[in-house]
């Protein structure tokens, strides 16, 4: 911290000023740029871990203020502004749509081309054929990776709505997860970025997060309730935030159907698994409510491509430290 000092009516600086602060964490981030280009993540994670409390570091990575960790009530939820089932139950309905109308147009154009091509109905027998096997292709080959790149690319060029939402419902995982101590590794916001960058179908744009500690506590079969509260709410943080800017989530189904996996692979029974899924929502919310300013800014950095350094960054200038937990140094 900076702490200013006076003299025979002369100011002298005796700590970093904010200024200063600034340009070593800048240089700081520049870094951690290089180490996850590189695909270190452990020398990633420990130059975070390293700079957490000191001058210039990062004040905010794991400094989230949560709420107490207990049995919370769907009564409870609703008393802090939380519909669980709007945030919980998501429909995508705009790619739902454009589905829909790619199927209508597809059965347009077969009559259109049977009656130009005089197609007759073993041709027509035939050609259905071939697109059922396409289908079931991409389907068992690449997880429907095909298709949803035609949708994902086809909502993304006429969507505003659809686009704004991906970027919302990424900048919410980043958020979160940086909050709880997780560090983010990057992200895309379409099947076609990620496409682009990994040169498989079978990933779709998404934040991914530097967890191998994560992976090795499930591997030993060991999984703290602190792994298990910061995945819990980096699953859930996307359709938080789609909940709270349009009152109705679409995406993230596959966020919580993996949560879900994971809760019932450690065994819990439906009491403490309620339990587990209502506090991560209530924190999850809460924090992104106190945070709203930290979300909308990252948002936007994150729609022009920035860097995971330059989007960790806002965060730190975003967040003043009455928001967050005093680490110790």
């Amino acid at each position: 911290m900076g702490i200013l000092c006076y003299s025979l009516g002369l100011k002298i600086s005796c700590g970093p000023t904010s200024e200063t602060r600034g340009v070593v964490r800048r240089e700081l981030l520049v870094k951690l740029n290089e180490e996850l280009g590189k695909g270190d993540d452990r020398a990633a994670l420990s130059l975070v871990k390293q700079n957490q409390a000191q001058p210039g570091g990062l004040r905010c990575f794991g400094a989230a203020l949560q709420v107490p960790q207990r049995l919370y009530t769907l009564d409870e939820l609703k008393l802090n502004g939380i519909e669980a089932s709007s945030l919980l139950s998501p429909v995508d309905s705009t790619l739902g749509s454009i589905e829909r109308i790619l199927q209508i147009s597809a059965g347009l154009g077969g009559l259109a081309a049977w009656n130009v091509l005089e197609l007759n109905p073993q041709q027509l027998f035939y050609i259905s054929l071939g697109l059922l096997f396409l289908g079931t292709l991409d389907l068992v080959s690449f997880g429907g990776g095909i298709s949803s790149l035609v949708l994902d690319t086809i909502g993304h060029t006429f969507s505003q709505k659809y686009r704004n939402r991906v970027v919302q419902h990424e900048a919410g995982h980043f958020l979160i997860a940086y909050l709880v101590g997780i560090l983010p590794r990057g992200y895309t916001l379409s099947s076609l970025e990620a496409f682009r960058k990994e040169g498989s179908l079978n990933v779709q744009a998404g934040t991914s997060f530097v967890d191998f500690e994560f992976l090795e506590e499930v591997k030993t079969g060991k999984l703290t309730a602190t792994m298990l509260n910061r995945f819990s709410c980096i699953a859930l943080a996307g359709v938080a935030t789609e909940y709270l800017l349009y009152g109705q989530a679409e995406g993230g189904l596959a966020d919580i159907n993996k949560l879900d996996g994971l809760i019932k692979g450690l065994g819990f029974t439906q009491k403490k698994a309620d339990s587990q899924v209502r506090w991560a929502v209530l924190n999850t919310i809460l924090l992104l409510r106190r945070h709203e300013k930290a979300r909308s800014k990252l948002a936007v950095g994150m729609s022009r491509g920035m860097s995971v350094g330059s989007c960790i960054n806002i965060i730190e200038d975003a967040i003043d430290d009455d928001d967050l937990v005093v680490l110790s140094e």
